[in-house]
């Protein structure tokens, strides 16, 4: 890849001109009036709109329009140009048999080691379930003795692995490339429902079976393999290389990426990072178009406790409604009043639906014309109701919770005898936070529907008021992890920027009729820890393979991956590297 600067524009896949460019002086006072005229306009709605009931918990939404997305940028191709004959050897080397089984023993052995994350682990030095990741390590140091010798590598809190190549140039920013060691348990009652034991890093052919296979030992070896090829080659970076790898992902990272990410962040400092890439989302073919969607961002997540506290009693003399009962009832109320689904002008899937506008040869016209009108309503007043993501919400669930906060009643305990009234029934409504929106917005609804049914039994609320809890009362208090939407990385394809040139090595490896356009995650990763880091992170699962695209059923019974899927998040990942080395990024 040729070196680029930081503000040089890079060859665009399409022209693009702003109609601002060909605004008329008349044109431009005339457009400043009716501006004028709309926000009056906006003023007065909104007062009216404001004493409708019902509305009490709806977010005062904060948009930067300047980000708005009205264009689909696809960057050229990105490949080191002019490379050395080492260079050139060490790509084919990725794509030979060679190669290929002795990455299918890398991976199938660190599957193999059972790494589990449970809920319950104890703290570390204490309980002896951690002790596995030693094994790991162990592991990782016998199979990659280049990366062992030649990099620089600390554990943080004892199990959290940092590694640093060290570049040339320390002006320049670090590339920063994450997975986690850990996996989720394997339930012992599932065990026999899988095709190959669960950590038997079976290989039949094709697949990689085993927990873990998919998510994420697949990105930590395909990450550690890129470098020991780069270093074998003697590859010398001039921007400084860092891996990071957790080891508690699965049950929200404190003891991992919350220590590694406060660690990076006091030696490099705020935004002392060029990019991050993590675990994500991947690839996929909405409206018959292929598309790579890095995750640009993560919505929040807050879970609500409820707590219903009622007089106990005999159950042959009951009252009307037992604890159970009400609580009950306020879950009801609860499912029954969903969250708008709304497309905020931050959010990545507005991105995707540009990209399918222009791109996508099966995207719908009723949803084209939405787009095109809320493109051209730039200055006008925002609608109640959002008909742009309800028409888009109709494609399923999946699409759906890109644009809307979910709501989820997930446990619920009440009772302790079939013959004695439940004197307190607790549950946990977990929420996936929508773009645009904040924690303190789903408190407050939950508040207020909770008020209905206090009101309606004689039951004294306490919301959110430090855990108070009084006989005959319900009680709200939120769970220890509140997260708000992470911030959303910038998508700028115009000019030379981290998300350029993942798009470009992206585009290099799978193909230019490949379309790369930002993504959401409706999950959490390691990342949430690193938003200070740096304002680049990409949630990206590199590796695909198109004949057996999907999630590799991570979580479930029969995970598993392609060979083809990982042998391409190797080559991703070496290539990265080398296009961020290359570049003119600060």
């Amino acid at each position: 890849m040729g070196q680029l600067e930081a503000k040089e524009s890079l060859p665009l896949a399409q022209p693009y001109l702003t109609t601002t460019q060909h605004e008329s002086r008349h044109a431009t006072r005339s457009s400043k009036r009716i501006v004028m005229l709309s926000i009056l306009a906006c003023s007065v709605m909104w007062v009216l709109l404001s004493s409708i009931g019902g509305s009490a918990w709806l977010p005062a939404v904060e948009q930067d329009k300047s980000e708005t997305v009205t264009s689909c940028h696809q960057v050229p191709a990105l490949s080191p140009q002019n490379p050395p004959s080492w260079m050139v050897g060490m790509d084919r080397y990725l794509e030979s048999d060679v190669f290929r089984n002795g990455s299918i023993q890398k991976l199938s052995g660190a599957v193999r080691l059972a790494t589990e994350s449970f809920d319950d682990l104890g703290k570390l030095g204490e309980d002896k379930r951690w002790d596995v990741m030693y094994d790991f390590a162990e592991y990782l140091n016998k199979t990659f003795p280049n990366v062992h010798a030649k990099l620089f590598l600390e554990k943080i809190n004892t199990h959290g692995l940092l590694y640093t190549w060290q570049g040339e140039d320390e002006e320049l920013k670090p590339t920063l490339l994450m997975a986690h060691q850990d996996v989720v348990p394997v339930p012992k009652s599932t065990v026999d429902a899988w095709t190959h034991p669960p950590f038997s890093g079976y290989f039949d052919g094709k697949f990689i079976w085993g927990r873990g296979a998919s998510d994420c030992k697949n990105q930590l070896i395909g990450i550690l393999e890129a470098v020991e090829e780069l270093l074998k080659s003697d590859f010398k970076p001039r921007r400084t290389v860092l891996l990071s790898f957790g080891f508690d992902e699965e049950i929200s990272g404190p003891q991992g990426a919350g220590h590694l990410a406060p660690f990076i962040l006091e030696r490099y400092g705020k935004d002392g990072v060029a990019a991050v890439v993590d675990e994500g989302a991947g690839f996929a073919d909405p409206w018959g178009m292929r598309v790579a969607l890095p995750g640009v961002g993560e919505k929040g997540y807050t879970d609500v406790h409820i707590i219903v506290r009622m007089p106990g009693g005999h159950s042959s003399i009951p009252p009307d409604h037992t604890g159970i009962g009400v609580m009950s009832e306020l879950i009801n109320l609860i499912e029954a009043h969903p969250y708008q689904t709304r497309l905020d002008d931050a959010n990545p899937y507005l991105g995707l639906l540009t990209c399918g506008a222009e791109h996508a040869p099966d995207f719908p016209s009723k949803l084209r014309k939405l787009l095109h009108r809320r493109q051209k309503s730039i200055h006008s007043c925002k609608a109640k109701q959002d008909h742009l993501a309800i028409e888009a919400a109709k494609q399923g669930p999946g699409t759906k919770y890109l644009m809307q906060t979910s709501v989820a009643a997930d446990l619920i305990e009440g009772g302790v005898k079939v013959n004695a009234l439940p004197e307190r029934t607790t549950a946990i409504i977990n929420h996936r936070i929508n773009i645009g929106e904040h924690a303190s917005d789903i408190h407050t609804k939950i508040a207020h529907l909770a008020k209905k049914v206090a009101d309606k039994y004689n039951l004294t609320l306490h919301a959110f008021d430090n855990h108070t809890e009084t006989p005959s009362s319900i009680t709200l208090y939120p769970g220890s992890e509140v997260l708000e939407p992470a911030p959303v990385t910038p998508s700028d394809a115009s000019t030379l920027t981290p998300w350029s040139v993942l798009a470009g090595t992206t585009r290099a490896l799978y193909g230019e009729d490949l379309i790369v356009a930002p993504g959401l995650m409706t999950g959490n990763t390691d990342t949430r820890y690193y938003w200070n880091v740096t304002k680049h992170i990409f949630r990206f699962t590199a590796g695909w393979d198109g004949e057996s695209n999907g999630l590799g059923n991570i979580h479930t019974v029969d995970e598993r991956i392609s060979v083809k899927s990982h042998i391409n998040m190797v080559r991703w990942m070496s290539l990265f590297i080398r296009n961020m080395d290359a570049s003119h990024l600060a």
